[in-house]
Order: C-alpha cells, then structure tokens, then sequence
C-alpha cells in the first residue's frame, strides 16, 4: 500500500484587528493612537520605522494630545470667557500705567514665584481686559487658573449652609495656581464678606498667587467693609509680596462711545 502522508497540521494564529487594538490603546489611555490608528500604522508602514522609532512617535503624540487635553481643560476652568486680547490694550490712552509691572504679571513670572499682582483704577481703564489677559497667559504657560468677580465669589460663600459645604468651597478658591478676584469695590459688603475674603487671601498667602482689580485705593477699603475688623490684616496679606500698578485715565470705554457717536452723526450726515 502507498505510504499516507499524515496531514499536516496548521498553527493557529491569533490576531488582533484594529478595533481591539484601538479598544486596548484606549484602556491604557493612549487616546490619540486609539483613534487614528488606521493612520498611525499607514505610516508607520510606509516609513519603514523600526521598533523604537514606533515607540518614540507614539510617545511623542500621546505627549503633545496630553498637553493639547490639558490646554483645553485649564481654559475651561479658567471661566475667562470672552475678553479682549493684550493687543487691544490702548498702552498710551492712561495718563498713568506701569507698564513693566504689567508685562512681567503677563510673563507669568509673578505666578511662579507666588506673588500677589494689584491692578488699582476708575472704571473703565482696562482692569479686567488685563486681569483677563494675565490669566490666559499663566494658563497657555502650564497653570492653572480662576476668574471670578468678588460678588460672585462672596455670594457663593455665604450661601453655604454647612461647614462641611463651607469649607469645599474654601478649597475651590484655594485650588489654581492663580485666582483672579475682579471688581473688589463696586459693592459694600458686611463683615462676614470681609473675613470669607480675608479666609480666601490667607490660605493662599504666600503659596498660590492672586490677581484682584479694585477701582479704590486701599486707604477707603473700610468703606467696602464697614465695621469689619479684618481689613488691615486682608490688605497686609494681598500686598505683602505683590506688583502694584495704579492705572489713571479717563475711562476707555468713554472714549469708544464718544468715537462710535461721532461716527453714526458722520454716517446720518452723508445720507
């Protein structure tokens, strides 16, 4: 009898397509490779990269999409909203800027050495398109920050019933890198606003920086907080290791209305 050849028999191989491997990229968190691997393997392919090289250009993606993620999360916690940009800033509108001052608190230098920055002036001068600018450039630098007008901030405090719910809210304004406090000086508050305040100033002291834009001199702060005994003690702490730049001028949004009226009275006339 012819000899039988005994069949042979084929390995099983397991591979994994490219969904499952997108799905496991994912659970380790490699997002970027997840969700262009398609591509990522074309040139990968196409490229000849070896071992290392692919693991050096996952690095690399993976890196920059976490910075990207993180860029957008921090402008979101940020709560700047819509501001003008720096080169919108009018420079040679106030009688009276310190410029230097200003430009080293949007180097962000103030931030990392834990400072404090005062931007004092009359309405109208720009407070908040600098405090709003100097927050923006902290956060494209890497920090984290917080804008918040003092109203908004205080009311949020005083309206917590607990001291368990108190003191969470402590920790948010504690939080950032940086806490941007705007338009301290608009309002009167009573006592218990003046010492949330002061609570907020302190545990920041010298460990988180602190932008706060006032349209009042320190010396009439007391009117801001009547009978609060924790003012002197509030301004010793926001001063003490900060830039303080006094801002002097008629008000900048004057001076558009007056332009945007000349400029309709023009228009009315050529029709």
């Amino acid at each position: 009898m012819p000899s039988r050849t005994p069949p042979t028999t084929k390995k099983k191989t397991t591979t994994t397509n490219n969904d499952e491997l997108a799905a496991q990229l994912a659970a380790l968190k490699l997002p970027r490779t997840a969700e262009d691997l398609d591509d990522f393997l074309a040139r990968a392919t196409k490229r000849r990269w070896g071992p290392r090289v692919v693991l050096e250009e996952l690095a690399r993606e993976e890196l920059a999409e976490r910075e990207r993620r993180s860029l957008v999360r921090r402008k979101s916690d940020a709560k700047l909203g819509r501001f003008k940009p720096i080169d919108k800033f009018d420079w040679s509108w106030p009688t009276k800027i310190d410029r230097p001052t200003v430009e080293r608190a949007l180097s962000g230098a103030f931030v990392a050495e834990r400072e404090n920055v005062v931007l004092v002036a009359a309405q109208g001068l720009g407070k908040t398109l600098l405090a709003c600018n100097i927050a923006h450039e902290a956060v494209l630098k890497g920090y984290s920050a917080l804008y918040v007008p003092a109203s908004k901030m205080l009311l949020d405090l005083g309206a917590q019933d607990s001291a368990r719910g108190l003191e969470r809210r402590f920790r948010h304004y504690a939080r950032p890198d940086l806490l941007c406090i705007d338009e301290v000086g608009y309002l009167s508050y009573d006592a218990r606003a003046a010492d949330l305040l002061f609570e907020v100033v302190s545990r920041r002291y010298e460990s988180k920086s602190i932008v706060i834009c006032t349209n009042l001199a320190f010396s009439d702060w007391p009117d801001i907080f009547p009978g609060a005994s924790c003012v002197t003690a509030l301004i010793d702490r926001l001063t003490h290791h900060a830039d303080i730049c006094l801002i002097e001028g008629e008000s900048y949004r004057r001076r558009e209305a007056e332009e945007t009226r000349k400029v309709r009275e023009s228009e009315k006339k050529d029709q």
